[in-house]
Formats: structure tokens, sequence, C-alpha cells
């Protein structure tokens, strides 16, 4: 990417790169940083619509079944995350403080963690996120106990933070929910097509609804999306599946992100030991919040 820059400089009028920098041996120049360098640092302008490069990235990722690193820059999972205390409140206040780039210029969106470094602005903005604000000495409370979970070594879940939220507040939180699950049965085999049925309410009334997809996990999204399309054009974005525990009965996490018609982009997670039960929770939390996120702008 340094070179490529370098011979940019010298007068080079093109560039050649992939996207996350794939290829033989060591990999070539990667595309999207080298686009981004070029937008950012030098001011100059490509051809490339670099709002589709986050998506690009994994597409490619999914085709090739070549993983991208965690750590890797514009399109890696850490690049637009920010856990520590310090972090998030210099990025909620001023965002170029922590990020080179505004997020959405790559097709992205900042996302704060829970976890052992996690701030009460994270936090706060976590809980508010779903309706949820407690006083300034509960959320203390809250992040102390987070943290705490996180120094063990667990991944921190949306239910997680809810059940700590739920406990320090003295009183069942009820999560703002548009869209809540009331039953689900599934069907797969060798010579079964799979096949989800799933109820829901939804703003307060039932609805059914029936799909098939390549998997039982398939199937359920696919229903779920079929139900929720009456209230917004919601589409899977992203799923991520990852065993947090070993053996057969490992607990097993699904990180979905979900975005809607407006392009806005939001992330939510769940873990279970039932995979199919995970990718529904975690599905249905993301839809939840992108609905509560769009009513909120509407009305504002």
């Amino acid at each position: 990417v340094a070179n490529s820059l370098a011979a940019v400089e010298a007068g080079a009028s093109q560039v050649h790169a992939t996207i996350n920098g794939l290829g033989e041996r060591a990999g070539n120049a990667s595309l999207e940083e080298v686009v981004m360098a070029l937008h950012i640092i030098y001011n100059l302008k490509t051809n490339i619509n670099t709002r589709l490069l986050y998506s690009t990235s994994r597409l490619v990722s999914s085709l090739t079944g070549i993983s991208v690193q965690a750590n890797k820059a514009i399109v890696g999972e850490n690049a637009c995350a920010h856990e520590s205390g310090i972090h998030t409140r210099g990025v909620t206040e001023k965002p170029l403080t922590f990020e080179p780039i505004d997020p959405e210029l790559v097709g992205r969106t900042r996302k704060l963690v829970a976890g052992k470094l996690a701030g009460t602005r994270g936090i706060k903005a976590e809980l508010e996120e779903i309706g949820i604000h407690p006083t300034e000495d509960q959320l203390r409370e809250i992040v102390q106990r987070v943290k705490a979970l996180g120094d063990k070594g667990k991944m921190v879940t949306d239910a997680d933070l809810l059940a700590i939220t739920s406990a320090v507040m003295g009183e069942v939180i009820k999560e703002e929910k548009i869209v809540d699950l009331c039953d689900l049965a599934v069907v797969t085999g060798i010579k079964v097509i799979p096949t989800a049925s799933v109820r829901l309410v939804m703003d307060g009334k039932e609805y059914i609804a029936a799909e098939t997809g390549v998997g039982p996990v398939d199937a359920v999204l696919k229903a779920i999306q079929k139900l929720t399309s009456s209230l917004a054009k919601i589409r899977l974005n992203e799923y991520r599946l990852e065993a947090i525990t070993g053996g057969s009965n490992a607990v097993a996490e699904v990180i979905i992100k979900v975005e809607d018609e407006d392009g806005h982009i939001v992330s939510a997670r769940a873990a279970r030991e039932d995979i199919v039960m995970a990718s529904v929770e975690a599905m249905i939390n993301g839809i939840n919040k992108c609905l509560i996120k769009h009513r909120k702008l509407v009305n504002k």
C-alpha cells in the first residue's frame, strides 16, 4: 500500500490492487486501503463507490472462503469497533479522535462493544438504543458488572447486558420490542427440504409464516424476514457463527448485521447451545433495533 501511494506521488496513474489484498504469496496492495488513503490523505477521487467497499469485501470473503482478519484496516471486524471507555467517550463526542474516516464512507457503522474495557458512555448508548434509561448510580453498577463478566473471558451478549441491567435496576426490564417470537418449528432431514414455521407478535398482533431454505437456519431467517417485511424492508447484511466453548454441546454465538432500506446497519448477537435459536434471537434483536431507530427518527 505504501509503495502504491508513493508511486501515485511520483506520477503513476494506475494502481494494481485487489479486494482484501488477496493474491499469490504475500498478497497484493489492498484496494480498500489504497482508495481510502487517496481519498482522505491525498484528496484524490477515484471512480470507485467507497460505500460499497465493505459489502464487496464480505462478498469476496464468502466466495473465496478466506476470512478477513479482525484487525485489518477499513474492512476488518474491529476497524470500527470501540470497547475501551476512553475510546467510546471520545468517539461519541468527536469521532475523528479515534476514527480516521467516517465508517459510513465505506458502508459501515460504528460499533460500541460491551466488555471488560467498556466505559459508561458505551454502555449507556447500548441501553438507550433499546429504550432503557438507568440512573447514574445504576449505570455505574451495570458497567462494573459488565467489566467483571468480561474479565472472566466471556463475550457479553445483548441478553447478558439486559440480564445485568434487570438485576441492577431491581425490576424485570422489558426491552422495547416491536417484534417478538411466539413459536417456532423446524423440520429437516436427509431427504427433507428444511422448512421453518414461525409465529411472531408484531405491534401486538400475531402472524404466522413458513419458508424453506438450504438449511434450518436459512429457512427460519427467511420466514422471519417474510413476516417483518410488512413493517420495513430489512435484509440480512452479515451472519457469523462462532463456538464459544468446545465439544458437541458447545455454546454458539451468532453475530448478525441487518440493514434497513435507508442503508442503516445495526448489529446484534445472541449465544445459545442451539444454533437455530441463537440465530433467531440475534435476528429478532437486530430487526427490533432497526425498527426502533427508524421510528425514533420519524417521530423527531
